[in-house]
């Protein structure tokens, strides 16, 4: 199911801003001094009236995008995971979202994927910042096959949108023929014992490797891809606390107000099966590879494998 891509995450999404680009006159693509890292600086050289660098001024660039956004423009702004929440939720919430305008925010290296940038640029908290904001979709895709279905579908569907993107992921987990779409769960794998349900390009992959070992024990595992964090799909949620005997959810992102609290609330109002939840234990992050900090924070397969097995056992 995991095969690797000619292309990593981020190269393959720049082709798409280009093709997005030619398709749509209006579209266009801001960035926050860090062309060079996001690929975007591509589509600069290709479309340079339709590109602007804002500079070191990731709140600033928002209200821009807002304001392009409000004269009919289709923009896409770019900064680290780090900042798109830290820096820009008023911006985000009052000149985006509280105006009803048309905005695409893509916060590059969620999570633990800045690793050896460290603490200050692990956005651990970005998801739970801005899901408490009213009609702003979050997406977290986890290869680039369903990044580009999910950001089409922005394109093509006015909102407010946070997008995040693991820009050195080089797995493919889907073929273009897969119907991907915003708001709805993809189940990977099917399985009557545990559901794991993750996202993004680090733990759907840990999830499937946690689901074979889990295997190799006789333990059927569902998975879930959820790449959209708000609006979650509830639907897929009851059918596994129905159909299946315990849920895990795994997430790049601190264990409050992310997937895993999202997934929580469904169940608390819809009825009780043991639930985990594996993510970031309200720390701040670290220097390190991201494998060494997948493992120091307990989001490898082996610490999901060891998470379904002891909620089955209760």
């Amino acid at each position: 199911m995991m095969t690797p891509a000619e292309h990593d995450m981020r190269q393959e999404y720049v082709q798409l801003l280009e093709t997005l680009g030619a398709e749509y006159p209006d579209l266009v693509v801001l960035d926050s001094d860090l062309a060079a890292s996001t690929g975007t600086k591509k589509f600069g050289v290709r479309y340079p009236d339709r590109f602007f660098d804002c500079g070191i001024q990731e709140a600033n660039m928002i209200g821009v995008a807002a304001g392009l956004s409000a004269m009919g423009m289709i923009p896409i702004a770019h900064t680290f995971a780090a900042f798109a929440g830290r820096r820009d939720t008023d911006q985000v919430f009052l000149s985006c979202a509280y105006a009803g305008l048309n905005v695409r925010i893509v916060g590059v290296d969620p999570g633990i994927c800045a690793g050896k940038n460290g603490g200050t640029h692990m956005s651990l908290e970005d998801m739970g910042i801005l899901r408490t904001l009213p009609n702003v979709v979050i997406l977290d895709p986890s290869d680039a096959v369903s990044l580009g279905k999910l950001l089409r579908q922005s394109v093509e569907t006015p909102g407010v949108y946070y997008i995040r993107i693991n820009r050195k992921a080089k797995l493919r987990l889907y073929s273009d023929e897969d119907d991907i779409r915003i708001g709805r769960a993809n189940q990977l794998l099917d399985g009557e014992d545990v559901t794991l349900i993750a996202e993004g390009s680090l733990c759907v992959p840990e999830a499937l490797r946690a689901a074979q070992a889990l295997l190799a024990q006789g333990v059927h595992a569902r998975v879930l891809d959820m790449a959209t964090i708000k609006p979650l799909d509830k639907d897929a949620v009851i059918r596994a606390a129905r159909q299946t005997r315990a849920i895990v959810t795994i997430e790049n992102h601190n264990v409050i107000n992310g997937l895993g609290s999202a997934v929580a609330e469904v169940l608390a109002e819809t009825g009780a099966v043991p639930f985990a939840r594996i993510g970031v234990q309200d720390v701040f992050g670290q220097v390190g590879s991201v494998d060494g900090l997948m493992h120091l924070f307990g989001l490898d397969a082996g610490a999901i494998a060891a998470k379904a097995l002891s909620l089955l056992q209760q």
